[in-house]
């Protein structure tokens, strides 16, 4: 290679850092150091920003003249008025595809109209929560956002008045107004809103051709029939109905029938704690729908082994399964799954009998699993649990909290079988105390191990042995004390999140050392629950100052505020 060899093209390391593992866009911030050009690029990829402190409005305008790819802005969580707010996105030149203005107490209307003369293409909005939602409301979002595919008007705040004005909740008419403006709206959330019927979903089946997801809880007054005459319209879109979800409803066999024999495009079907139905009315559902990616079957007290198997010849797509407190299970379901679930990436079986006895010798390994949730299920020991992750080489995730008969060793074990473990969880293991490691764990970036019986020579190691890890909870460790909790920030100097909730032995005065020392961390949870460290990621990404939010209740500060600040 030469000296004047030419640098990299832009679009050649753009694709680089989109290829990074990265868990949020401010980790892009060291990068954005290295030069001018690394800044152009890192300001680029950043697609999305929340902005809750009303402090940065004279800034903002700057802020989004230097992040000029912006998609989605959330306003959620900000204190202040919105509507001069969404004038200045209004006039900054973005694109926006996305916008969140959930959690207010009304609709911006003044903001929302400037803002729609500018953002034409805005496809997905979400009000979930505004107070005093109204049909005239839904007229205005209909009429300025034609291009709408995501609506979500969940959980409006109730009330009796506005002003001099009395508030009218969201009816049928509403939804018409949205149905007939809408034409590519595909998914919409209308929980929450007690007084619309089965006409909603009429108006919306015959109006919202492209439409494939329809959320209703807790919505009284519809029934079976509203399901059952959305699900017989006549869809004239290839890309109809893909998800269905009747969490925490009576849902009688005859509506598994007709959603079966309805022959949509299914990926995903959840039945989590739901009544009513049997498990002929379930296998039925799942036979008609062999390219099924997604099952929740949380809380069908009925099924057996058995069903699991019978199931399981249908599922040869599946990738996401949820067995939680199904307590007739043991660890033959988890046999059954592994054996005829070849593709599967995530199973949850939480609360169920499986650890009584350990997987057949003649197992495959099933090399798709990266996600195993095992929690609560009080008969499995050191040797069982070994025997389940030896069949997942590539486990990216495991949660084993409240298994109470497992120790440290077991938990040892473990990680030497499965060195890409990422996240782990062993909170109220009461049989683990310190975990005495002799390798590396060099994948690991999150610990949650709250309640066990770790000290400081346990947070020493797990330092020393974790490089890159970015959260850690030991909440309710009782031995542990700032000298642990100094050799983590020592060692690991990624980390970002520690939460200490209720370790009593822990001294504040430690703070302003581990906020100088490791620029990284962002969230300190103290022992009491009345204070609360937060560096929200946003700010600390777009400004490279650090922001921060103290809770107070009661307790004084454990060192100056002022000499803090200072030193930052």
């Amino acid at each position: 290679m030469t000296e004047n060899s030419p640098d990299l093209p832009r679009e050649c390391w753009e694709h680089i850092f989109n290829l990074l593992d990265l868990d949020h866009p401010s980790q892009l911030s060291p990068l954005s150091l290295v030069s001018k050009q690394f800044l152009h690029i890192t300001n680029r990829l950043l697609l999305s920003l929340k902005l809750s402190d009303p402090t940065l409005l004279p800034i903002l305008p700057r802020l989004l003249h230097r992040f000029q790819c912006l998609k989605e802005i959330n306003l959620s969580g900000f204190d202040g008025d919105l509507n001069p707010l969404l004038h200045r996105i209004a006039i900054s030149g973005l694109n926006l595809q996305s916008l969140d203005i959930s959690s207010r107490q009304t609709l911006p209307v003044n903001g929302l109209r400037v803002f729609s003369s500018k953002m034409m293409n805005l496809t997905s909005l979400n009000c979930c929560r505004v107070g005093f939602l109204q049909d005239t409301d839904l007229t205005l979002i209909a009429e300025s956002f034609p291009m709408l595919q995501e609506l979500d008007i969940s959980y409006p705040e109730q009330g009796s008045s506005t002003g001099s004005s009395y508030w009218k909740p969201i009816s049928d008419s509403g939804v018409l107004s949205l149905a007939v403006n809408l034409k590519s709206l595909r998914r919409i959330n209308l929980s929450g809103n007690d007084f619309i019927t089965d006409m909603s979903l009429l108006h919306l089946a015959k109006n919202c051709v492209l439409l494939t997801q329809v959320v209703t809880y807790e919505c009284e007054f519809i029934t079976h029939n509203g399901v059952a005459e959305l699900i017989r319209c006549p869809w004239k879109s290839s890309k109809a109905l893909c998800v269905v979800d009747f969490s925490d409803t009576v849902v009688p066999d005859e509506l598994l029938c007709l959603v079966a024999e309805a022959c949509f495009p299914m990926k995903k079907i959840v039945l989590s704690n739901c009544v009513g139905y049997s498990f002929a009315g379930v296998s039925f559902l799942v036979r008609h729908y062999p390219l099924l990616e997604y099952l929740d079957l949380e809380r069908t007290f009925f099924l057996t082994d058995n069903d699991i198997f019978e199931l399981s010849k249908s599922l040869g797509s599946i990738t996401y399964i949820n067995l939680s407190y199904c307590h007739r299970l043991t660890s033959v379901t988890l046999d059954t799954l592994v054996r005829n679930c070849r593709v599967l990436n995530v199973i949850i079986m939480v609360g169920t009998n499986a650890g009584a006895e350990a997987l057949e010798t003649d197992v495959v390994p099933n090399l798709g699993v990266k996600i195993l949730n095992l929690s609560q299920n009080r008969l499995m020991g050191n040797g069982v649990i070994a025997n389940y992750v030896s069949v997942f080489p590539n486990l990216e995730m495991l949660n084993l909290s409240d298994c109470v008969n497992i120790t440290e060793d077991g938990i040892v074990e473990v990680l030497k079988r499965c060195s890409r473990i990422r996240h782990l969880e062993i909170s109220r293991c009461g049989l683990i105390e310190n975990l005495l490691i002799d390798f590396e764990l060099p994948k690991l970036e999150v610990l949650c191990a709250r309640g066990l019986i770790i000290d400081d020579d346990g947070l020493t190691l797990i330092g020393k042995r974790c490089p890159r890890l970015q959260k850690l909870d030991v909440s309710a460790c009782m031995e542990v004390t700032a000298k642990g909790v100094k050799e983590v920030v020592v060692y690991c100097k990624e980390i970002r999140e520690i939460k200490l909730r209720s370790c009593t032995k822990f001294s504040y005065d430690i703070i302003p050392w581990m906020l100088l020392s490791r620029p990284s961390l962002k969230t300190i949870v103290l022992p009491s629950s009345s204070f609360l460290w937060i560096f929200p990621h946003e700010y600390h990404s777009v400004t490279r100052n650090y922001y921060w939010l103290l809770t107070h209740r009661r307790v004084p500060y454990p060192t100056s505020k002022a000499s803090i600040l200072s030193k930052l």
